[in-house]
């Protein structure tokens, strides 16, 4: 039966570099591209056409409950589930954006933690036997490790669930909005909180897909590196294939691989806590 991959936001960069590399990786497989504006993931498909490939489109805003459920059900109802989730969808504020801490904090953490986790627990119940999960982690969260407090490094150890790592979350959100994160061991970065988020919300999920009646589900993330995007304002050492890479390797990983939970960089696993 043909596999059913999905990526996210992926109607241009690194997602639309995903896209490309499952067309032509999964033999016969069905590729969906997501974008919250349907023209312009319309428009992305036919250039992807342009190249011999036939991607397949749906609208998806991940801020956007209703549309989460609404691809949910349409996956349910034609193809029994989903075989492969690649989550790209992310923002990011620019290092000389004038916005405040506080607002960029509760606009970060609600697309790359909040959402991110709610297209989890909406698609999650309808992944396949063998289904594989690759979400879009960053070099940026061994970094924020490297600077936040042995106090809040032991308080990541220790999450036993989903909602222990949504409590971090909210505290740094809260914490921002009073200039008093630095108080409690956080560091002035939005985004290299919510990546951490992901990697500790991917801990938490690997694990608990070993209890799981449908056997070998993995759910890992990826380090695509510092890739050539309009999040990085067009800079980086790779091009959005080579970011690709490591995101599609995690999202193919052969039937017995054992490794869930965990954060891949080069296509290597990266135990940075």
């Amino acid at each position: 039966m043909a596999k059913v991959a999905l990526v996210t936001g992926s109607n241009k960069g690194i997602g639309f570099a995903c896209v490309r590399a499952l067309c032509k990786q999964l033999n016969g497989g069905i590729v969906y591209l997501t974008s919250r504006d349907e023209g312009r993931g319309k428009t992305a498909i036919e250039e992807l056409k342009k190249e011999g490939l036939n991607p397949s489109f749906h609208q998806l805003d991940i801020n956007d409950q209703e549309s989460i459920t609404r691809l949910r059900d349409d996956l349910q109802k034609e193809h029994g589930g989903l075989d492969i989730l690649i989550q790209n969808a992310a923002i990011l504020f620019k290092e000389k954006d004038p916005t405040p801490l506080a607002e960029q904090a509760k606009i970060t953490m609600a697309t790359n933690f909040t959402a991110h986790l709610n297209v989890c627990r909406t698609l999650f119940p309808i992944l396949k036997p063998g289904a594989r999960v690759s979400s879009v982690a960053s070099f940026v969260a061994p970094m924020l490790w490297k600077k936040i407090t042995d106090d809040l490094k032991k308080r990541f150890n220790t999450v036993k669930t989903e909602d222990d790592v949504v409590k971090l979350m909210a505290e740094f959100v809260e914490l921002a909005q009073t200039d008093k994160h630095k108080d409690k061991g956080w560091i002035d970065s939005a985004y290299m909180t919510t990546k951490m988020g992901v990697c500790a919300l991917t801990k938490i999920q690997g694990e608990a897909m070993l209890a799981d009646s449908r056997d070998d589900i993995l759910v890992n993330c990826a380090d695509p590196g510092w890739v050539k995007t309009d999040l990085s304002s067009g800079t980086g050492n790779k091009t959005t294939d080579e970011g690709a890479e490591t995101l599609v390797y995690v999202a193919l990983l052969p039937p017995g691989s054992k490794t869930h939970g965990k954060m891949f960089s080069d296509c290597k696993v990266n135990d940075f806590w």
